[in-house]
């Protein structure tokens, strides 16, 4: 929808909680504005900042590339203190309320959720949060709660309990009706569509026009994730995994998810020779800026769909190896290998490795 004459106040209102979303709402305001279904710049991004500091970090790295793409960004300390909540939704509810289109990164959100439930906006607009946009969508679809794939399962909290019926109405929100459109704009796989649900591909074509392509280097490259920070894999049996990967592919980099902790990351540079990089931007732009290896190793990711098609047109192999079942903890949702085993066997132009059983 185009603005109405005189309207004040942004007309897309965007919110974000992690670099990744940030890059992915430049990505679909690059191709909003390719399609000519929404103006490429003067969208207004909101920050709800987390108060990790690796977190932080690379969301002010990623500011920068939004302002200097010709947006708006506004940052929220939404979680500093006891009453930054409130103070961050009252200061919003004006812009919610005349914003005539919502970008957000994560509809599963408790923060998001709650600003949904104050927007009237007949445009909303989902950006791809990872891999979880592959279980909302499919969520969504079969009218569930929205629900993270990595919880347990059983039955909810005495706090899910509580946010129920704020929920309920955004789940209500986000589905489609005669005076509200969705959208999904992703680079995941998505197989069940709920009705009316637009779903726009994203093909990291602003990623691709702003950076590289990359130099380099003969060796390769390892990808960290957090699924043992999140209680699904075992601390030990990822070390060794990892150990094993490096030793068999010659890598000698391993580039750190954001969430992982230092204690775990001494211990892998301790113990396998690897150098930690802490990236300062989302590695499909670290990537596309080179130098990276020739391989890219990976396990289970959102980066083994994203990585692909960042570095189309280069010479780069990403290579994903499966989760053995035995890494699992006991406090794993039972939905983790089904959904982890989805994401590796739906992702193109990937090579797949067998899981690694021991040093």
């Amino acid at each position: 929808m185009s603005p109405r004459a005189g309207s004040t106040g942004p007309h897309t209102l965007a919110f974000v909680e992690s670099p990744v979303q940030l890059l992915n709402v430049l990505e679909w305001a690059h191709t909003s504005a390719q399609n000519g279904t929404a103006p490429g710049a003067g969208l207004t991004l909101v920050v709800l900042s987390p108060n990790d500091p690796m977190t932080r970090g690379q969301l002010r790295r990623m500011a920068e590339l939004a302002r200097d793409e010709g947006h708006s960004v506004r940052w929220e300390e939404a979680r500093g203190g006891t009453t930054a909540p409130f103070h961050t939704i009252g200061g919003l509810a004006p812009l919610l309320r005349r914003a005539r289109r919502i970008v957000m990164g994560d509809p599963f959100s408790r923060y998001v959720q709650l600003l949904l439930t104050i927007t009237r906006a007949p445009d909303l607009v989902v950006v791809d949060d990872g891999t979880a946009t592959m279980e909302f969508v499919a969520q969504l679809a079969r009218g569930e709660r929205l629900v993270r794939w990595h919880r347990k399962g059983g039955r909810p909290g005495p706090r899910d309990l509580l946010f129920a019926p704020v929920s309920s109405l955004a789940r209500r929100r986000l589905t489609p009706s005669e005076r509200r459109t969705v959208e999904v704009f992703s680079s995941m796989p998505i197989d069940e569509t709920p009705i009316g649900v637009r779903v726009t591909a994203n093909d990291f074509s602003w990623t691709r026009a702003r950076f590289g392509p990359p130099r380099l280097t003969k060796g390769a490259d390892l990808v960290g994730t957090s699924l043992v920070e999140t209680g699904v894999v075992d601390g030990d049996r990822y070390l060794q995994a990892v150990r094993t990967l490096a030793r068999s592919h010659g890598a000698t980099r391993y580039f750190a998810h954001r969430r992982e902790s230092a204690e775990k990351l001494h211990r892998l540079a301790a113990e396998t020779g690897l150098e930690i990089v802490r990236p300062d931007l989302p590695l499909e732009l670290i990537a596309r800026r080179g130098p990276i290896g020739r391989t890219i190793l990976s396990f289970p990711s959102t980066v083994v769909h994203t990585l692909p098609l960042a570095l189309a047109g280069t010479e780069v192999r990403v290579a994903v190896c499966d989760i053995d079942p035995a890494w699992l903890t006991e406090n794993a949702s039972p939905r983790a290998q089904g959904f982890l085993s989805g994401v590796t066997g739906t992702a193109r132009d990937v090579h797949r490795l067998s899981a690694v059983t021991s040093a």
